[in-house]
């Protein structure tokens, strides 16, 4: 119920940060000026012994975070994968949130499994570990089957979670209706439709059926990856609320000292995470959408193992074409190519200029060139790229939220590992090769083979589609017989005569 019994919610999230001393850290991470800080304290201190008081081991912004919930979970996860926006010690901080929470008991894990599975929990695992890792959603045993002796990692839902998420996202909801009600401006951002798209996300990832064929696509699609492998899923021993696959061994590669130990080359895994993050969302348009340092290690033969595969993304062949000319329109610094794209694409409104457009992304993409990764302050990059949004009445586009917000944790992975890396010269050879591949001539070519074998199917009916198309324009827009072409007929039959005319080349060729 999305009522004002959220408020309540809303006052207690305030007030757990300000009862840990996450308010305090998190404002000066952020470098918040003091207007804000002391409006921020005003509001929220005498409300502050409503907060949760969270574990006092950890530090305050994770003491806070961990305490109000699973959704709140997952926003500390994506900062901590920000050093560049959050600082490092906050970064540090926040990573515990991605594999390290307190777990549950073995014995709920153990009752959940047979449950789920129907069966008792030593007939298919002759060993069956404590908790080797936990997060806001499940937590993960090793353990050993029992007819194979294979190690693998069972993954258990936590109790509740389901409840616990549905309470965090309706409070999202209220919060975003205040939002636009009290500030109409924030509309163009569509907060409504952005909880909305979180939650479907959120939803999906409490299946872990979905998730078990998500790995299983995940892995076909990327089979001849070089540098790359996946664990597998044994289907017999998974279901809604378990998953087990085969155990990843490897270091993790949020533990630099590890890597290093263990001589791997930081600075190539940073070039290769990224690279592999880009051809997975442009080539295969289906993604690992989760992909902080939690979710990845590295084996001792150099490989980039990834796991978890929750939360999935998967954009269109239109939208990843778009992507990729603003990607490449920023490596070739053609800013004019770049507000073009995003004009054709609809992402800004046909009345702003496109050439004062041009000219604010200038203004973004130039900073960057030329300076050292460690000197770009990610913080002020993303607030002018918000005055920007706002300036030209871009909305949010929901589609791309899983994209965007997946490359911003990508690229804090990447430079977590190599803080000097540059983003555009290691993602120029893989957007080259989609633009080459997608965009070209073959591309435009193989689009009309598509097309032809389509309308193929359709070879028959054509000619009385093709009529019908006549008759209701001419019935329609009586000017239009002064302009037989493409008036008369308007686009749509035009398109079904071009059609024709490939159809009938198509089968004359061939």
């Amino acid at each position: 119920m999305r009522g004002p019994h959220n408020i309540w919610r809303l006052i207690r999230t305030g007030a757990t940060f300000e009862r840990t001393g996450a308010m305090g850290v998190v404002l000066d991470a952020l470098d918040a000026p003091k207007s804000v800080r002391v409006a921020f304290r005003t509001l929220v201190w005498p409300f502050k012994w409503l907060g949760i008081e969270g574990d006092p081991s950890m530090p305050p912004a994770t003491r806070a975070l961990s305490a109000l919930g699973p959704a709140y979970i997952k926003f500390g996860q994506i900062l901590s994968t920000r050093p560049d926006v959050v600082g490092q010690d906050l970064a540090n901080q926040l990573r515990v949130l991605q594999d390290k929470l307190p777990p549950f008991g073995v014995e709920k894990a153990r009752a959940q499994i047979e449950s789920e599975l129907s069966v008792a929990l030593p007939e298919i695992f002759s060993e069956f570990s404590e908790p080797v890792a936990a997060a806001s959603i499940a937590q993960v045993h090793k353990a050993r089957r029992a007819d194979t002796g294979e190690t693998v990692a069972v993954k258990v839902l936590r109790p509740g979670i389901e409840r616990a998420f549905r309470t965090d996202i309706d409070a999202f909801y209220f919060a975003a209706d205040m939002i636009e009600t009290l500030a109409p401006a924030s509309r163009r951002l569509r907060p409504r439709d952005v909880i909305k798209h979180f939650e479907s996300v959120v939803m999906g990832e409490l299946d872990l059926r979905l998730e078990s064929a998500a790995a299983s696509e995940y892995a076909a699609n990327t089979e001849g990856d070089a540098g790359f492998q996946l664990p597998a899923v044994v289907w017999g021993l998974s279901g809604r609320r378990v998953m087990t696959m085969s155990w990843a061994e490897g270091e993790p590669l949020g533990d630099n000292a590890a890597l290093d130990a263990a001589g791997h080359d930081r600075v190539e895994l940073s070039e290769r995470v990224l690279q592999l993050f880009l051809n997975h969302a442009l080539r295969d348009g289906f993604f690992h959408a989760d992909m902080h340092q939690g979710n990845l290690k590295v084996a001792p033969n150099g490989d980039i193992i990834a796991y978890d595969f929750g939360i999935m993304g998967h954009i269109d062949e239109y939208t990843r074409r778009v992507y990729a000319e603003i990607l490449y329109g920023f490596i070739r610094r053609d800013y004019k190519r770049v507000a073009e794209v995003h004009f054709e694409a609809g992402y800004v409104p046909a009345d702003r200029d496109v050439d004062e457009f041009a000219r604010a992304l200038r203004a973004v993409g130039e900073p960057i060139f030329g300076m050292d990764a460690t000197r770009i302050s990610m913080a002020r990059l993303l607030s002018y790229l918000f005055e920007v949004t706002e300036r030209f009445g871009m909305q949010t586009r929901t589609e791309l939220i899983l994209l965007q917000r997946t490359m911003v944790v990508v690229e804090g992975v990447a430079r977590s590992l190599n803080p000097h890396m540059n983003i555009w010269h290691t993602a120029r050879p893989v957007v080259e090769d989609y633009i080459k591949t997608s965009l070209g001539p073959r591309a435009v070519l193989r689009d009309l083979v598509l097309t032809t074998r389509v309308l193929g199917r359709f070879g028959p009916r054509l000619p009385g589609l093709v009529e019908a198309a006549l008759i209701r324009q001419s019935e329609g827009d009586a000017p239009a017989r002064r302009n037989p072409w493409p008036g008369r007929i308007g686009w749509s039959a035009a398109g079904a005569v071009l059609g024709a005319v490939l159809v009938f080349g198509w089968h004359y060729w061939n």
